[in-house]
Order: C-alpha cells, then structure tokens, then sequence
C-alpha cells in the first residue's frame, strides 16, 4: 500500500508534465520574427512633428501590399492598429521593451482602432489620447486570423524603426478649465475675506454706540 501511495503522485506529476507540454505545442508562442509585412501603413504626422495629447489627430491608412500574390490575406480577420514607441523612447525604460515573443512586447501599447479586415484600403482618424506620455512614435497594424493570433503587420517607419517618426507632447497636467476655477475660487475668497471685515467693523462700531 506504501508503494501505490508513492507511485500515484509520481503519475500524476508526469500526466502534468505532459500535459504542460502539449499546451506548449497546443498553444506555441507567437514571434514578430514569424510575421509577413504584407500591410501598407502610413500616418499623417510628418517626419519630427511634434503632437500635442488631448488635442491633436493622427490620420491612419492601411491596406495589403498589392505585390503579395492573391490570397495572402484569407487568413486575415482582424486588424488592429496600434501606436508604437520608437526605440529611442525605449532606452532605459524595461516596461516599454521590445520582446520576440508578442506576448510580452511592450512596444506597441495604446489601441488606436480595430476593425474587420477588409481587402480594400482603410483609413482612420484618431484624436491622441490625454494619457500618451511624452515620447517618439509610429504606428504599426497587426493582421489576426480568426483565433485572434497575430499573422502579419504594417508599420509607418522602416525595419529598423528610424524613419518618419514622430513626438508626442503630454499634458502638462494644467487646464484653462482648472486654471479659471482656481481663479474664481481666489476672486471669492477675497470677496469673503472683505466681506468678513466688513461685518466685523459695523458690529464693533455698533457695539460702541450703545
């Protein structure tokens, strides 16, 4: 009895193992490496242009690349366009870094759209978010297939991720709206205060008369 009790959680754990390792099969990583640059991304901010969060846009267009052969894109369901840091805005900074494995990749972190794949070209315009923190962009588009994997992209600048790059400006965390609240709340006090002084003085002075 001793020995089926030790032999049991042996099979157990190697019935983990191995299905541990079939989900790893099952459900491999995806590399950026693995994926085709079928689609043709462009943006509308010029090369250096600096944008401002909250208020400025960004104009982005999409579409395959017309020399692929006919049916590269059957796979296709999905697209997702993304903003993307520049490696520049990536140095010394671990939670913005570029991994292999998409999974863990931080580059590309703030949605801008996601629509069905279509075969004709799409265009999208965004407004920047108040959140994007001040860094150096561009935009990249992913292709997902119908189990929402990742199967090819598009991006706005080269390979190397050098060109027609662009920044982005953050709010400063001061607003018109903040800055005329705080103003009339300062011209109220005053008031107030005057105010204050002034009751205080005729109920002395009456005070004295009687």
């Amino acid at each position: 009895m001793a020995k089926r009790g030790l032999v049991y959680p042996a099979s157990l754990l190697l019935l983990l193992l191995l299905l541990s390792c079939f989900a790893e099969i099952s459900f491999g990583k995806v590399l950026f490496s693995s994926l085709k640059r079928t689609l043709v991304v462009t943006a509308s901010p010029k090369e250096g242009q600096v944008l401002k969060a909250g208020e400025d846009k960004i104009t982005v267009n999409w579409g395959l690349n017309k020399t692929f052969p006919a049916g590269t894109d059957s796979a296709y369901k999905t697209i997702k366009v993304k903003l993307c840091y520049a490696p520049i805005s990536q140095e010394d900074r671990a939670w913005r870094k570029t991994k292999e494995d998409l999974s863990k990749d931080k580059t590309c972190q703030f949605k801008i759209v996601s629509r069905a794949y279509t075969a004709s070209d799409q265009s999208f315009e965004w407004t920047v978010e108040r959140y994007v923190p001040l860094a150096t962009y561009f935009v990249r588009a992913y292709a997902y297939d119908a189990n929402d994997d990742p199967v090819a992209y598009g991006q706005s600048t080269d390979g190397k991720k050098t060109t027609n790059l662009f920044d982005i400006k953050a709010i400063t965390g001061r607003h018109a709206s903040l800055d005329i609240a705080s103003i009339c709340f300062s011209a109220f006090s005053v008031v107030s205060l005057f105010g204050f002084f002034y009751a205080e003085k005729r109920r002395a002075k009456s005070s004295q008369q009687k």
